[in-house]
């Protein structure tokens, strides 16, 4: 049997800090017949939680029993009040990405997709404007366009909702969509949804961010993919890049060099969802990249 063929898993765990936790884990590996192929700790000493990311494989010609494996692993989660998460990698997640006129981000993503960077599955693109119909066209995905306006933007999220319980999707990614949810729908979907917001957060939180950062004169720009929370622009941060200006740099050419940053830190953190490397850490995450 190839490695590639190979059935595997990865356990995400939060717990209170205690000795042996690391050793227990290995331990439950070694007596369900898996490998560790790669593993992440990280113990918080503010706030005393331990944080794990484990990628195990299994040994011989024996395929995983998830069900059976989550079930096992319950009775050292329940002692050590802890959160765990065991995920198929041999599963891809469904995607839903929300983009208003600027499809840079968009663009990115379905390329990266197409050649196997991105290992999701696009289930569908929504908009409030028909910029991005012909792109998801190209791409053979479905395309749907929901205008949102100050008197319809109750019934317009309910839209959304809908179809991102239709798709069955487990991530909604807001590649510069323009919009600000509400709260029902942001805590409906808590740690759910991607955003990029187009600063070096908390800098120029809100809109025309680089209008912003001109008139301050800044030195460096750039971009952060946070999930979204009831807080605009406040959510737990995944990851964040910048890029040099001067003062020569003109508002429109700090807008193109964001640009540049505001497509490879969405993809940083998409794909760090889906190899599930984040794990919240009350308003802040732990990214084991």
């Amino acid at each position: 049997m190839n490695i590639k063929d190979k059935s595997e898993l990865i356990l995400t765990l939060s717990c209170p800090d205690t000795s042996g936790i690391v050793a227990e884990v290995a331990s439950f590996m070694a007596n369900n017949n898996l490998t560790i192929k790669e593993s992440n700790q990280f113990g918080d000493s503010e706030t005393n939680f331990f944080f794990m990311r484990v990628k195990a494989l299994s040994i011989g010609d024996n395929n995983i029993d998830f069900d059976a494996i989550k079930n096992s692993f319950k009775p050292i989660a329940n002692k050590r009040n802890m959160h765990f998460n065991i995920f198929d990698t041999g599963e891809t997640p469904k995607i839903i990405i929300l983009v208003s006129k600027f499809d840079h981000c968009l663009v990115d993503l379905l390329y990266r997709v197409k050649n196997g960077e991105l290992k999701v599955d696009v289930q569908a693109i929504i908009s409030n404007h028909s910029d991005a119909h012909g792109l998801a066209k190209s791409y053979n995905i479905p395309f749907h366009k929901i205008t949102v306006t100050k008197e319809n933007k109750q019934e317009a999220e309910v839209e959304i909702e809908n179809l991102i319980h239709k798709y069955d999707v487990e991530v909604i990614i807001l590649a510069r969509y323009m919009q600000i949810l509400s709260k029902a729908m942001s805590d409906k979907f808590n740690s759910r949804i991607i955003n990029i917001h187009h600063s070096f957060l908390p800098s120029f939180k809100g809109a025309s961010p680089y209008k912003q950062a001109h008139k301050r004169g800044v030195k460096l720009i750039g971009a952060t993919a946070h999930f979204v929370t009831s807080d605009l622009d406040e959510g737990p941060i995944i990851e964040q890049d910048v890029t040099r200006v001067t003062h020569i740099t003109s508002s429109s050419d700090m807008i193109a060099a964001g640009r540049d940053v505001e497509r490879i830190v969405l993809f940083r953190a998409v794909k760090y969802y889906i190899e599930r490397r984040i794990l919240l850490n009350k308003h802040k995450t732990v990214v084991f990249n």
